[in-house]
């Protein structure tokens, strides 16, 4: 993709930019790999809000993707790379030899007329193909990757994610995540090769409130410009500090920076190495 910018001639357009859609082949998704999304705007099924700040936006079907690439050793023909609201990477409609169709995350580069294969056997190492973790050089950028065998890729999907392979050694592959965090993952879980497309849409910007509704996010007010009887952080005549030895959410819990993963998580063990630096 490629990023574009418009004439500053309303002040929602100045500070914007955005997707030159260049490397889309196809405007309309395949019908039958498509369904409904309903919205749920960040409650639960009680109707209570679990998720603030969600809500609106235009409508959108959901398209599915094949994340755990089990049609094995059939060669697939990329047919189009389409763009996927849902998600900031591309997608790629694949044209089995059998006929079927299914979606993929395109990676970089990805163009029509490839031919991509998914295999538990080794495969030739380049872009699209699919085969357990195991089979990768070390050094090698792989995304969609399992956390478990045949549940589906879970790890580096979004747009320009990826992960590198570090090393196989025993039951366990070594790999260093996108955030720096270096965990093990088993040997037989599938990677795709490759990194996911769509690395510029980091570089976008929306420029209005507008697009952000659009995208579905309604908006998010400061604690410090809340009442007392709203927010910890309320109150105050003029622009205050929130006078207090840490920040709190708006329910009193710590928040920013406040570690809320389970030490006693049954994966810990799998993490050699957590992502950025060690807090008290």
């Amino acid at each position: 993709m490629g990023i574009k910018r418009k004439k500053p001639i309303t002040p929602g357009l100045r500070g914007a930019s955005f997707d030159d859609f260049k490397d889309i082949t196809k405007k309309k998704p395949e019908k039958s790999l498509t369904r409904p999304k309903k919205r749920i705007s960040g409650r639960n099924n009680q109707g209570r809000i679990t998720v603030r700040h969600r809500g609106g936006g235009a409508k959108r079907s959901i398209r599915v993707i094949d994340y755990k690439r089990d049609k094995y050793d059939v060669p697939a023909k990329v047919s189009s790379i389409e763009y996927d609201p849902n998600r900031g990477a591309r997608i790629a409609l694949l044209n089995y030899k059998d006929g079927e169709k299914r979606y993929i995350i395109a990676p970089v580069g990805m163009g029509v007329g490839e031919e991509v294969v998914s295999s538990k056997e080794k495969q030739e190492i380049r872009r699209g193909n699919a085969m357990p973790i195991k089979f990768i050089p070390a050094g090698i950028a792989v995304y969609n990757v399992e956390l478990e065998p045949g549940r589906g890729g879970r790890i580096a999907r979004g747009a320009g994610n990826s992960v590198y392979v570090m090393g196989v050694e025993g039951k366990y592959a070594q790999i260093k995540m996108p955030s720096g965090e270096i965990r093990l993952v088993k040997k037989e879980c599938f990677v795709t090769v490759g990194q996911a497309s769509n690395p510029d849409k980091r570089h976008i910007k929306l420029g209005s409130a507008g697009r952000k509704r659009r995208l579905g996010f309604r908006p998010t007010v400061r604690g410090s410009a809340m009442n007392p009887v709203d927010h910890p952080h309320g109150g105050g005549e003029g622009n205050q500090p929130i006078g207090l030895k840490h920040p709190k959410t708006k329910w009193g819990k710590p928040a920013l920076g406040v570690r809320t993963r389970d030490k006693k998580k049954f994966s810990n063990k799998l993490i050699i190495k957590r992502r950025g630096k060690k807090r008290r």
